[in-house]
């Protein structure tokens, strides 16, 4: 998983020490004494200077970008290390675990977020249910990852009702019905074409009166740049007044992904993410620009197919399989 990046920012760790160690060969320059190469050598450090780096720089804000990174999310990521570094004296020994230390703390401030602790929220809820409204674009996982997102609360021995508000797809309502049979839940659901904003309606009085305690709504997967789809998402929003707004999409899909979600957020406000297809996932710079753009937390991720393949999100998630 994200082996490009990893590569890259292995390889950045070497680049750094074989550059510091050609420049100093080059010591009895007018700019360097010999006192301070002797001290160098003495006190066993190297003092690391933009112009032993910022060729580097360059080259690492490139691998960035080809890593899926967004164009302002490197230049902050990239401007983060040389601020670690540049003008620090390190230790010969172990230089390079060293500088992918802060690179590794460089990348962790630029991507840490208050993560939404979902079980806390719920139930500290006083009047129920607890109301969750899925969004994405069309084909990311969506009605999925609900399902995989209910049978991850029902371990939690909460009562769960499913909004089938994707009124719009073919087959959309039958795929959440078979998730439901398979799990064992009550799905609310009208027939296609309906308002789906009244569907889900209905499933939240259903859980008012039988005491459930999550209602998970489903929506039609739209692309952003349909504006009718888009208009219907803040019609939705403005009935339901959801107590979270989760928007899913495929870990694959690159810079598209932080796209999508701005427009997604626009018209109707995001709380956090779920992203799909994260095993398969062989860059990873989307993520980073994703947390780094919208300050919003990944709660979940989807690492298979079955309804087990979920699971909890934290920056760590992130960094370790990275360094």
């Amino acid at each position: 998983m994200f082996d490009l990046l990893k590569n890259k920012l292995s390889s950045f760790g070497k680049k750094i020490i074989k550059s510091t160690e050609e420049n100093e060969k080059r010591t009895l320059s007018p700019d360097i004494s010999v006192s301070s190469k002797a001290k160098s050598l003495i006190t066993g450090e190297i003092e690391i200077k933009e112009k032993d780096i910022e060729d580097l720089l360059f080259e690492f804000e490139l691998l960035l970008l080809e890593a899926d990174v967004n164009e302002e999310t490197t230049k902050k990521l990239v401007q983060k290390i040389s601020e670690k570094i540049v003008g620090k004296k390190f230790a010969r020994k172990n230089l390079k675990e060293t500088i992918n230390k802060e690179i590794k703390s460089a990348l962790k401030e630029l991507i840490q977020l208050e993560p939404i602790n979902l079980l806390k929220e719920i139930n500290s809820k006083k009047e129920k249910p607890f109301k969750i409204l899925f969004l994405g674009p069309n084909g990311a996982g969506k009605t999925t990852s609900i399902a995989k997102l209910a049978n991850h609360l029902q371990k939690q021995k909460l009562k769960i009702i499913l909004s089938a508000s994707d009124t719009f797809r073919a087959a959309s309502i039958e795929q959440l019905e078979k998730h439901s049979q398979n799990l064992n839940l009550r799905l609310i659901k009208h027939k296609y074409g309906s308002d789906p904003s009244a569907v889900a309606f209905d499933a939240i009085e259903s859980a008012k009166a039988s005491k459930t305690d999550i209602v998970l709504i489903d929506s039609a997967g739209r692309q952003e740049t349909n504006k009718n789809l888009m208009e219907e998402l803040k019609k939705m929003h403005r009935v339901i007044k959801p107590d979270l707004t989760l928007f899913v999409g495929e870990s694959l899909s690159g810079k598209t992904l932080l796209e999508q979600a701005k427009q997604f957020n626009e018209a109707g406000t995001i709380n956090g993410f779920i992203l799909t297809k994260i095993d398969t996932d062989t860059k990873g710079g989307t993520i980073i620009s994703l947390l780094s753009e919208l300050k919003k937390p990944i709660l979940f991720v989807g690492t298979g197919q079955e309804y087990k393949d979920f699971q909890k999100f934290d920056e760590n998630f992130l960094i370790e399989r990275i360094f």
